[in-house]
């Protein structure tokens, strides 16, 4: 899909304030609304946006404890690989997880109601393939810059 000038700030916008109207997207991108609401189906069907959540501040809304956990597979297989990401996902603490390269093979964030849960949660990662997977946990103290979109002028233009 073809992402144009118009394109770029629909989903700069939407990226800022998903609740807004239609009818206040189109005034913003200069559109009548029936064709912003066009473009905004499209980038949709196309995977550029979407799902719309809401974002949670746990701290608000409970105790919980946040960290980082590095991974390191010893099994380097696809096989090794995808049996632990496979076990992992199915974690719902574990509420992301990137393969990286460098020293380790995967970060993982993890949100947890307690340290007895998250000791729970690091039990099941350590389980999935015995003996395999070594792990580093970094407790989050805070969060200093948490994420609120892409920075989608400098990275979409050119």
């Amino acid at each position: 899909m073809r992402l144009d000038k118009i394109n770029r700030n629909i989903l700069s916008l939407l990226q800022d304030d998903a609740r807004m109207t239609n009818q206040e997207l189109a005034q913003k991108v200069s559109l009548s609304a029936s064709s912003c609401l066009n473009r905004v189906k499209k980038l949709e069907q196309a995977g550029l946006i979407g799902p719309y959540l809401g974002v949670v501040n746990l701290e608000k809304a409970c105790r919980s404890v946040m960290a980082i956990i590095t991974v390191k597979l010893q099994d380097q297989s696809t096989e090794g690989f995808n049996s632990f990401l496979e076990c992992a996902r199915e974690i719902p603490e574990l509420v992301e997880c990137y393969t990286v390269s460098g020293g380790f093979d995967m970060f993982l964030r993890v949100a947890a109601a307690d340290m007895t849960r998250y000791n729970q949660i690091v039990d099941q990662l350590l389980d999935i393939i015995p003996g395999q997977v070594n792990l580093s946990s970094h407790i989050v103290l805070s969060t200093d810059k948490p994420f609120r979109g892409f920075a989608l002028e400098s990275l979409l233009e050119g």
